[in-house]
């Protein structure tokens, strides 16, 4: 069995108290590891791209006021 499927299988046997305390620390867990790699791209220089798109974009009056 893989490491997926026992974890699979250990979330499905949890009860509803302990999959509620699993799904915040998981959430939690998630978006700080998105946070991680968007600092790693960032500083690896592989949004510049994007950057300049978006600065282009404003430029020349394709974008909207948030």
């Amino acid at each position: 069995m893989t490491t997926v499927a026992e974890i699979t299988g250990a979330v499905k046997r949890l009860p509803k108290r302990d999959l509620a305390r699993f799904r915040k620390w998981f959430a939690e867990y998630d978006a700080a590891e998105w946070d991680r790699q968007l600092a790693s791209d960032v500083a690896a220089g592989r949004l510049d791209a994007l950057v300049r798109e978006a600065q282009r974009d404003r430029q020349a009056g394709r974008t909207k006021a948030l």
